[in-house]
């Protein structure tokens, strides 16, 4: 049987965390005079009993979770955060019904920035910071996953980025937590270099903390229904826009720069091909913009780049409609939306480096066809890469695909259109937020669609954001056996 002691434990110290967090937005209400600030302190109150609850009920003295708990802990430590952030959006001013409730906190903790909420310049400013701050949150806890966690449990083929460190556990966790705080500043960092910069470029303290923390955290939760739109500005456009591909970059290269290894990380491959195909994206997007559109060339830049950016990190902010561009640009945001980010970042997706995996052992395969006899091995980062990482990586692509296809039929079932069946998958599974079409495109909102999908849309981000096998496993029989 499975111990669950420690599961318990690591899920009630991440509710005392998140119980902690409810204050900020009670403090911001209650220096603003909204009543709201009540219905944090209750909510952060109930998180912190459950929380506590579990914590001085399961003391153990285990250290070392098994494979079995651990897939548990990432599981539960994500699941059960949702339901417990919805409180204050459930009993706030938004007056949201469970499903709605339980739909806009799990888009914010797994930074997809899929929302019900319409009217957002009215509502009272503990709210928007609490939304933002749930994406902040769950970026953390998305960098602490792809570092510390998957690779170990080799899924979809992280564990090449598996950390390596002595096997002498004095030397080991020293390197781990110097790892951990490194990255964790860089985080906290860079969110108030972007804050500072978006004050600097016009915006009022309070929007820029909330679109900071948001963009780093590539969420995506803003401040008004018609997101950066509202402020109709090229210079926040550009830092927000810079700030989204800093978002969707591997956190552990900013630990090897942090040691002045800054020629290894510009060297990494899987840099050259995320920063490779946004470029092209944006720049296929923009001449589209200046041919079909008749924009200028400057006003085509700034628009084309940040939809390619925003959509290819996940990121979900919009500074202009683009649902109703067809042909060559949907196609290619649509791919986009599946590509993502680099492991180790906020964003999400299928990530680029697996891409590159692929299109490394097709070229392998390609001229082997010409020289049958040769040995050759594709490489990554001009190492091996061995036959486990490559059936990993096609095992997670075939459930990634059967997934976005599984969960478009269903909601399709359930009576949505083709347009919103498809990219409303697409959005959830890949963490992007917007979809296309007049229900839930950009400007819209997820409110319109019936709660059966807004259920299928929850458990969709959950799947895409725990790389698909953490939940999967769970439903095996074996996996609670002896």
């Amino acid at each position: 049987m499975i111990d669950f002691r420690p599961v318990f434990h690591i899920v009630g110290l991440i509710l005392c965390l998140l119980a902690g967090a409810m204050a900020i937005p009670a403090a911001v209400d209650l220096i603003a005079g909204h009543w709201e600030w009540q219905v944090f302190v209750l909510s952060g109150g109930v998180t912190l009993f459950f929380g506590l609850a579990l914590v001085l009920g399961t003391r153990t003295t285990v250290r070392t979770l098994s494979v079995r708990q651990t897939y548990l802990a990432t599981a539960l430590g994500w699941i059960m955060p949702c339901l417990f952030a919805a409180l204050p959006l459930a009993f706030g001013p938004a007056h949201l019904t469970t499903i709605d409730a339980i739909f806009e906190a799990t888009s914010g903790l797994t930074t997809t920035g899929a929302t019900v909420i319409s009217g957002l310049d009215r509502m009272p400013p503990g709210l928007l910071l609490w939304r933002s701050l749930l994406n902040w949150m769950g970026g953390i806890g998305i960098i602490v996953m792809a570092v510390a966690v998957l690779p170990v449990l080799n899924i979809g083929g992280m564990q090449i980025f598996r950390i390596q460190v002595s096997s002498a556990n004095d030397r080991a966790t020293p390197r781990a937590a110097r790892i951990g705080t490194t990255i964790l500043s860089v985080y906290v960092g860079l969110t108030v270099a972007l804050a500072a910069a978006l004050w600097l470029a016009g915006m009022g303290r309070f929007d820029a903390i909330v679109h900071a923390m948001s963009t780093i955290a590539t969420g995506g939760f803003g401040t008004y229904d018609t997101s950066l739109a509202h402020f109709d500005s090229a210079v926040v456009d550009a830092i927000v826009c810079i700030g989204m591909v800093v978002g969707g970059l591997p956190f552990l290269l900013f630990f090897l720069v942090a040691q002045g290894q800054l020629g290894r990380a510009l060297r990494d491959q899987q840099l050259r091909w995320y920063l490779g195909l946004m470029a092209l994206g944006a720049t296929t997007v923009s001449l589209w913009l200046m041919i079909d559109r008749s924009y200028d060339p400057l006003t085509a830049l700034r628009h084309g780049a940040f939809t390619v950016v925003t959509v290819m990190t996940g990121t979900g902010l919009t500074n202009m409609d683009y649902s109703d561009w067809g042909g060559l640009p949907a196609a290619i945001l649509f791919f986009l939306t599946f590509v993502g980010g680099c492991a180790g970042s906020t964003a999400a997706g299928i990530k680029v480096f697996r891409l590159h995996l692929l299109f490394a052992n097709a070229r392998v395969q390609l001229r082997q066809l010409l020289r049958p006899h040769a040995v050759m091995i594709p490489t990554f980062n001009n190492k091996p890469i061995s036959e486990e990482v490559l059936e990993s990586v096609m095992g997670f692509l075939f459930v990634y695909v059967l997934g976005f296809a599984v969960l478009s039929m269903m909601l399709g079932f359930l009576g949505l259109d083709f347009i919103t069946a498809i990219s409303g998958a697409a959005s959830a599974i890949s963490n992007l937020g917007p979809g296309l079409g007049d229900t839930i495109g950009p400007g819209s909102t997820f409110a319109p669609l019936p709660d059966a999908a807004k259920v299928l849309l929850s458990a969709g981000m959950l799947f895409g954001r725990l790389e698909m096998f953490i939940l999967l496993v769970l439903c095996v029989p074996g996996f609670w056996k002896q």
